[in-house]
């Protein structure tokens, strides 16, 4: 969906040189590279780490969470191929800088997030930059949105111990969800997929580190063990 983004003319410069850095790591497609030219970064990263915006690095955001790093968005985007009558889950909205990326691809985006400070602040730059098809919800990601499933894709930005089966019962025929399956240091990418009411699973990118997802169907927050819902 097509929005008016202000620019930042100062920063230009370094969002090109990003781009450039994420073709260079592979990412070929260039709808999914004109993504990060529309959407400038710099306005979802805290004042402290805001001078690296456009390094293709993870970088913190407060809650012992982090922005994910631009060339594995970018990865996402391109294995899930979001399309423009679609629509989105997201579970972490985090600092709503890949929140804001999804909202150029699809319909619509729908984006849950554990931590209330984080959906506040995402939801204000969402609303600077005028994205409007965008709904955002506090609460436990593990378990979705149900309320407008099902979703064309799902897209889940934390490391699970497994596939939660809350998600995989909100996904529409045809629909796609990436999520990071591993133990707590090491992930691979898990492309899950519905055809004919048939779920299947294969490893979409073999290494990743994400941030923990915390959850019924995740892990538990206190003990670091999988969630009751495992």
């Amino acid at each position: 969906m097509e929005h008016k983004i202000v620019e930042d003319p100062t920063l230009l410069g370094y969002r090109r040189r990003l781009i450039r850095e994420l073709s260079d790591r592979g990412i070929d497609d260039l709808n999914v590279l004109e993504l990060f030219d529309k959407v400038p970064r710099h306005k979802f990263i805290p004042e402290g780490s805001r001078a690296r915006s456009y390094e293709d690095s993870p970088l913190p955001i407060g809650y012992a969470q982090t922005a994910s790093q631009p060339s594995l968005q970018a990865l996402y985007i391109s294995i899930l191929q979001p399309e423009v009558n679609e629509t989105i889950l997201e579970i972490g909205t985090g600092c709503g800088f890949m929140t804001a990326l999804l909202s150029h691809t699809a319909e619509r985006v729908y984006s849950v997030e554990r931590i209330r400070e984080l959906s506040r602040r995402a939801r204000k730059e969402l609303d600077d930059l005028g994205i409007n098809n965008v709904a955002l919800m506090v609460g436990d990601g593990t378990i979705g949105w149900k309320k407008y499933a099902p979703y064309d894709v799902i897209i889940v930005s934390a490391a699970s111990p497994d596939v939660p089966s809350a998600l995989v019962n909100q996904l529409a025929e045809n629909g796609r969800m990436l999520i990071p399956v591993g133990d707590r240091v090491r992930q691979e990418l898990i492309l899950v997929t519905k055809i004919n009411g048939e779920i299947s699973k294969e490893t979409a990118h073999p290494a990743c580190t994400f941030v923990p997802l915390i959850g019924e169907f995740g892990w538990n927050h206190t003990s670091g063990s999988p969630g009751e819902g495992n």
